[in-house]
């Protein structure tokens, strides 16, 4: 960033399946940006939500005011909780040129239809958070990792922010949680740039 004093918006979208914490992800990445003194806001897709079903959650930051009130269509950045849904859903639709991508998987996916150029980057949430026993092995919950994770993205959040806000606002576990993030910050991996004609 050339100047710190003002960022662009950059708008967040996130993708999960209910019961992973998508929606707490970006409640937790919120109040780590407020806490740095940027402005939030965060907001889950609006539907039926059950356990296992699609789900999208939302964030802008900006070191002003947000004014707008929509659902996030293009995207600068994508993270991705369940890699099951993509082929599913166009998991990278309206992704601006240059976005990181973040999925929760140890090899990197194919994302069919993306044509632009981004970095993707992979971590094993999945892996992390059942090692430190954040819900069952067989259905991990992966939001705290991959909080770490995006910690990772250049001029987004610190990583001591997420911590801290995981601290705050996690009260079940709250240490594994932390472990969690502070192990994916370090294991992310794969990053590379893909373009495609």
């Amino acid at each position: 960033m050339n100047n710190p004093e003002h960022i662009e918006m950059i708008e967040i979208r996130f993708h999960g399946r209910g019961g992973q914490g998508a929606v707490i992800a970006s409640e937790i990445l919120a109040t780590a940006l407020y806490n740095e003194g940027k402005h939030v806001q965060a907001f889950p897709t609006f539907g039926v939500e059950r356990r296992g079903a699609p789900v999208a959650a939302f964030l802008r930051i900006d070191t002003k005011p947000i004014r707008l009130r929509c659902q996030v269509e293009e995207p600068d950045h994508v993270v991705i909780l369940d890699p099951t849904l993509i082929p599913v859903i166009d998991v990278t639709s309206g992704l601006k040129p240059g976005g990181w991508i973040i999925v929760n998987c140890e090899h990197l996916p194919e994302l069919p239809g993306l044509n632009k150029e981004c970095r993707i980057a992979t971590v094993d949430a999945a892996g992390i958070a059942a090692g430190r026993g954040l819900g069952a092995r067989t259905n991990p919950i992966v939001n705290t990792a991959i909080l770490g994770a995006i910690a990772k993205f250049p001029g987004i959040v610190s990583l001591e922010s997420v911590v801290a806000a995981i601290e705050g606002k996690v009260p079940a576990k709250a240490e594994q949680n932390m472990l969690a993030a502070r192990e994916a910050f370090h294991a992310i991996k794969e990053i590379v740039l893909q373009g495609r004609p």
